[in-house]
């Protein structure tokens, strides 16, 4: 088997992936830390392919994953690659829930992949694997200590996934700060109870380069102090524990801890520079290159072959061995799954199965009693309710019907009045028009009679005119206009001295 694993770790210039037949590997990782730390870059340089993807921005209000599957082919070599992206991780002000959302994607992925193993008709064999085998957490190079944050998101995520610490962008910080950093940063998971991914050291075939890995040694103590004579000694793998380090003195801890891979420092690098004869992926500085796959610059090499070449069947074997039935263990215990009784005896998943049943059954019963007791309850005040509200608007419509019949009281009043007031005015209308009338006939009848005297009269003139010349046309055309047709009147203004005059002077 180690023959082709071998084959599956080439430089990047010449093959990324190599598998042997028609072996078809899959791995889901997730890649978490702050924008800007060169997440997307150093994916790009660690299975040598250009993903797609926008860069994202620090202006994200929330904390998003993205997966994003690749089949990545080199010759006869597939690998289905699945990569998961924290965007906006660590760009909010408040950052106390920012590991929420990774935790509840990883657990999913577990319920799916839970939910498809209770079936009954399974298909795990076809079975799209989406559970995250290893988690690329990325710390920025400071040169400190971790921050709170990646404290906090690595504690909830270690019983999860496969946590692999990665110091992003090492080349901004000189070799001795690393060397303080990886120390500083191993001793603050050790005194968190932070456990990350130990390289399993018990396969003969990977026992070497995994427990160069995991070895710590305490020929160098801690900075500032000379080299111990003791020879070196090998110590068993470490899971992080505590309490297993509360057995070890802090400066033997950090003896050991100097020489340590773990947190890996890399440099990424999607362009290649001509470092003597060959084309070399590399990052040119005004003081020089840093060389990516140069174990002396960078730890790259390190991690690609421990991520791909050694441990990849390992993480997934982790994965489904202990993060998963971690996750499965606690899911059927909430739904109320045993192995044993209450006396320690097992059992079986019928009983189990029962058991549940009468429980879920007498849950079930209690909560319909409660439902129904609730239900006759809103009845009841429902009811109530109704009663009052059909109370307010019968007397509501009492006020409304008595009113009506007030205003229609007052309409028929007031009809009345005025109908008598019209029944008047049409008599006072027509005893005028009565009057009206008789009058007519009575001037009519006058103005005949008073036609009739002139006509009798015609031709009789003043005596006191009879001299005055055009007299009787000065009659003629007074008597229409002072509507006088008694020639005695006339008569009398002829004989007034200054009508005399004025008529004798044609005046008039």
């Amino acid at each position: 088997m180690k023959g082709l694993l071998d084959l599956l770790i080439l430089p990047a210039t010449e093959v990324t992936l190599c598998f042997a037949g028609s072996l078809s590997p899959a791995l889901d990782s997730a890649v978490v830390g702050e924008t800007g730390l060169g997440k997307s870059t150093l994916m790009d340089t660690l299975f040598n392919t250009k993903f797609e993807g926008d860069p994202a921005s620090h202006s994200q209000p929330g904390v998003q994953l993205t997966s994003s599957t690749y089949d990545l082919q080199e010759s006869n070599v597939n690998l289905k690659l699945t990569i998961v992206s924290t965007v906006g991780f660590g760009d909010q002000i408040n950052k106390e829930d920012s590991y929420k959302p990774i935790v509840e994607f990883i657990d999913a992925q577990f319920e799916a992949y839970l939910q498809e193993e209770l079936k009954i008709k399974r298909v795990l064999h076809n079975y799209h694997d989406t559970r995250i085998h290893a988690c690329l957490y990325f710390i920025a190079p400071t040169g400190h200590s971790l921050k709170s944050l990646d404290l906090v998101t690595m504690k909830k995520l270690d019983s999860k996934v496969n946590i692999i610490p990665i110091i992003a962008k090492s080349d901004a910080i000189s070799k001795s700060e690393l060397t303080k950093f990886k120390i500083k940063i191993t001793s603050e998971l050790v005194s968190n109870g932070v456990q990350i991914y130990q390289f399993p050291t018990d396969d003969e075939s990977v026992a070497e380069i995994n427990g160069t890995m995991n070895m710590f040694s305490s020929g160098m103590a801690s900075p500032g102090t000379a080299p111990q004579s003791e020879p070196q000694h090998s110590v068993p793998a470490v899971t992080l524990m505590p309490v297993l380090y509360w057995l070890i003195s802090p400066d033997t801890v950090v003896g050991r801890i100097s020489q340590a891979h773990l947190p890996f420092a890399v440099v990424g690098s999607t362009e290649e520079l001509k470092i003597g004869n060959k084309m070399m992926k590399a990052r040119q500085y005004p003081w020089g290159t840093v060389q990516v796959e140069n174990e002396a610059h960078c730890d790259f090499v390190k991690l690609r072959e421990m991520l791909i070449r050694v441990n990849m069947e390992d993480l997934r074997e982790q994965t489904h061995t202990r993060h998963y039935e971690l996750y499965r263990r606690c899911k059927l215990e909430e739904m109320g799954f045993k192995d044993t009784d209450p006396d320690s005896k097992p059992f079986s998943l019928q009983e189990t199965y029962e058991a549940k049943r009468n429980e879920f059954l007498g849950e079930l019963q209690k909560k319909e009693e409660a439902m129904r007791q609730m239900f006759v309850q809103r009845v009841k005040e429902k009811e109530a309710e109704l009663k009052e509200a059909e109370k307010e608007l019968h007397e509501k419509f009492d006020r409304l019907k008595k009113l009506h019949q007030d205003e229609k009281k007052k309409l028929e009043d007031k009809k009345k009045s005025l109908d008598d007031e019209v029944n008047a005015f049409k008599q006072r209308k027509t005893a005028a028009e009565l009057l009206q009338s008789q009058g007519q006939q009575a001037g009519g009848s006058q103005t005949l009679k008073r036609d009739k005297e002139r006509k009798k009269s015609s031709g009789r003139y003043c005596m006191a005119v009879a001299g005055v010349p055009h007299a009787r046309d000065w009659c003629d055309r007074i008597q229409p206009l002072i509507r006088v047709w008694d020639l005695g009147c006339l008569q009398c203004l002829c004989q007034a001295p200054e009508a005399l005059q004025l008529l004798k002077s044609n005046q008039l």
